[in-house]
C-alpha cells in the first residue's frame, strides 16, 4: 500500500510504531508466520481463532442460495461441504420472481433521488396475500415482500392515480428484458485469479515473478485448482489470455465450479522475458487481478504490499506440508486491504486441510467470495456506483422512449411499428375504437340510463359497464363518459382532468382486481 509523501503522512509515520519489516522477521529465524502486515498497516489478516459467528460479507450482501434473497444471511449450503458462495442475489431476483409472470413495471422521472425504476407483483401463497416490490435507484436496489394481512391503510385509487402522474408504466414489450440486463450487469460468472509461487526468503515482486521452476509440489497444488489446458484455440473463458497467437504462453490452468468459469494466471506459465527484471509480461496479468493465491513450498513470510498493484486487494496463502504423499496437507491464511469487508467461509482452527475435494471446494469458494468482497472496497465501489448511475439513466431514457413509441406519442422505427401491430401505437388504435364505440353506444343506450350516469356525481363506488358486461369497483367518485376494451386493456375516459385511464386485466364477467397502469392526460 503506497502512502502519499505529504507532511501529514510524514508526521503520521514519525508517531507510528511500524510493524517489523519482512527482512527483520527472516533475520530472527523461524518459526515464521505465513503472512505479516506491511510496516504501516493498510491490511487485515483473518484470525482462525475468531468465534464462528464472526461476520462475513454475507451479512452486508445477499447469498445466492437463499430462497428469496430478501434478507441477509439465511441458509443454503450450495455445495457438498456447505461452503456458501456470497453474492448479491437481488441482481437475479427480477429474473426469478418477475420475468414471464404477471407484474407491473414503473419508472419515475426527476425525483429527489434521481430516476427510479419499480417492479410490483401481487402474490398469493397458502392463503396469504402479499406484494413483492423491487425499487431501483442510482445507489442500490431494494427488494421486499410485504404481507397484505394486517395492513389497515392501503393506498386508494385516487392516491395511486396521483402517483401515476409521476410514475409511468412501461408498455414496451422489451421492458422486462431491458430491466433484466440492468439488474444483472454486476452478475459475474467468470473469474480470473493470480497464482504466485513463492520460494523461501523471497521478499520482492521481482523475485516472485522471476520464478520459472514448477516443482512437483507446485504442480500437485495446481492440479487441485483445475485442469491444465492448451491455450491455442481454447473455447472457454480465457481471462484475458491469448488463445490465437500464443503471446501469453502455451498453457494455463482452468476449471468450472458451480456454474462459474475460472481461469488462473499462473506466474510460472506466463511468458518469461530474459533481461526483464520486473517481468512485466507476468505482472501485466497478475497485477490486474483482484485476488491471488500464493503458494509456499516452505514456511516463509509473505507481506501483501510486496507486489505493487492498484487492483490486487486480497491474497489467499497456501503452504504445503508433506507434498506428493498420501498425507499432503495445506495450511491456509488470508489477508486483504482494510476497506475489504470480511468474507467466508471462515478459516477453521487450525486452518489446515487435507488434500482432497473439501479443500478444493473451500479454496475456490474463498477465492470467489474474496473477489465479490473486494468489489465493495472504496476503489471498486465508487467505480460501480458511477457505472450503475449511468446504466440507470440509459435504462430510464430507453424505457421512456419505447413506452412513448408504443402508445404512439413519440417517433417510432419500422421495427417498433411492427411490434405494435403495424399502427401508430396503442393510443392511436383505441382512439379510433373509442370513436366508433361512442357512436354505436349513443344509439343503444337509452336516455334514462345515460341520465343515470350523467347525474350521479356523488359517491359512486360501482360502475356498470353495460356494453361489456363488466362490473368494476372503484374507491372514489367518478362519472363514466365512455369506455372501451382493446386487446388486454380496458380504456376509460373520466370526467376529471380529461384523463384516460388504461386498465390492464383479464376481462371476464366478474373482475375482482384491476391494475391501473397508466393515466394519459
Amino acid at each position: 500500500m503506497q502512502i502519499p509523501k505529504t507532511e501529514e503522512t510524514k508526521k503520521y509515520k514519525d508517531d507510528y510504531i511500524p510493524y517489523p519489516r519482512i527482512e527483520d522477521v527472516l533475520e530472527k529465524g523461524g518459526p515464521y508466520p505465513q503472512v505479516i502486515l506491511p510496516q504501516f498497516g493498510g491490511y487485515w489478516i483473518e484470525d482462525p481463532e475468531a468465534p464462528v459467528g464472526t461476520p462475513t460479507s454475507s451479512d452486508s450482501s445477499f447469498c445466492e442460495e437463499e430462497e428469496d434473497g430478501l434478507s441477509p444471511g439465511g441458509g443454503g449450503g450450495g455445495g457438498g461441504f456447505s461452503y456458501r458462495l456470497e453474492c448479491n442475489s437481488i441482481s437475479r431476483a427480477y429474473r426469478k420472481h418477475f420475468l414471464g409472470k404477471e407484474h407491473m413495471n414503473y419508472y419515475c422521472t426527476g425525483s429527489s433521488m434521481g430516476h427510479l425504476i419499480m417492479s410490483l407483483k401481487y402474490e398469493e401463497a397458502d392463503g396469504q396475500e402479499s406484494l413483492r416490490i423491487m425499487l431501483r435507484s442510482k445507489t442500490k436496489t431494494l427488494h421486499e415482500r410485504i404481507p397484505l394481512e394486517g395492513l389497515l391503510h392501503l393506498p386508494s385509487v385516487p392516491q395511486i392515480a396521483k402517483a401515476l402522474s409521476l410514475i409511468f408504466c412501461f408498455l414496451s414489450p422489451k421492458a422486462s428484458q431491458l430491466i433484466v440486463s440492468f439488474d444483472e450487469h454486476e452478475v459475474n460468472n467468470t473469474f480470473k485469479f493470480g497464482v504466485i509461487y513463492q520460494k523461501f526468503g523471497q521478499t520482492t515482486e521481482e523475485e516472485l515473478f522471476g520464478n520459472n521452476e514448477e516443482t512437483p509440489a507446485f504442480t500437485e497444488f495446481l492440479s487441485v485448482l483445475g485442469d491444465n489446458i492448451e491455450l491455442q484455440e481454447f473455447k472457454g473463458f480465457r481471462g484475458g489470455l491469448d488463445v490465437s497467437h500464443g503471446q501469453t504462453g502455451s498453457e494455463s490452468v482452468y476449471t468450472t465450479f458451480r456454474q462459474r468459469e475460472i481461469m488462473f494466471h499462473v506466474s510460472t506459465k506466463l511468458p518469461f522475458t530474459e533481461g526483464d527484471i520486473q517481468q512485466l509480461q507476468r505482472k501485466r496479468h497478475i497485477g490486474n487481478d483482484i485476488v491471488a493465491a500464493v503458494f509456499q513450498e516452505e514456511p516463509t513470510p509473505f507481506v501483501p504490499d510486496m507486489i505493487a498493484s492498484n487492483f490486487l486487494h486480497a491474497y489467499v496463502l497456501v503452504q504445503v506440508e508433506n507434498p506428493c504423499t498420501d498425507h499432503t496437507m495445506y495450511k491456509v491464511s488470508v489477508t486483504a486491504r482494510e476497506d475489504v469487508p470480511p468474507f467466508g467461509p471462515p478459516l477453521p482452527n487450525p486452518a489446515v486441510f487435507k488434500k482432497g475435494p473439501e479443500f478444493r471446494e473451500f479454496l475456490l469458494t474463498k477465492l470467489i467470495n474474496a473477489e465479490n468482497a473486494c468489489c465493495k472496497s472504496d476503489k471498486f465501489a465508487k467505480l460501480e456506483e458511477r457505472t450503475r448511475a449511468a446504466l440507470l439513466d440509459n435504462l430510464h431514457d430507453e424505457l421512456h422512449r419505447q413506452t412513448q413509441a408504443t402508445v404512439g406519442l413519440g417517433s417510432t422505427t419500422d421495427e417498433e411499428k411492427l411490434e405494435n401491430g403495424g399502427h401508430g401505437g396503442l393510443l392511436e388504435s383505441f382512439k379510433v375504437r373509442l370513436a366508433k364505440f361512442v357512436n354505436v353506444q349513443a344509439k343503444n343506450i337509452n336516455v334514462k340510463q345515460k341520465n343515470k350516469y350523467r347525474n350521479n356525481t356523488t359517491a359512486q363506488n360501482r360502475i356498470e359497464c353495460l356494453f361489456s358486461n363488466l362490473c368494476l369497483t372503484f374507491g372514489f367518485s367518478i362519472k363514466l363518459l365512455c369506455s372501451s376494451t382493446y386487446r388486454s386493456f380496458l380504456v376509460i375516459q373520466l370526467h376529471f382532468s380529461n384523463s384516460i385511464i388504461i386498465i390492464m386485466g383479464s376481462f371476464r364477467a366478474n373482475i375482482k382486481q384491476i391494475n391501473v397502469i397508466k393515466v394519459i392526460k
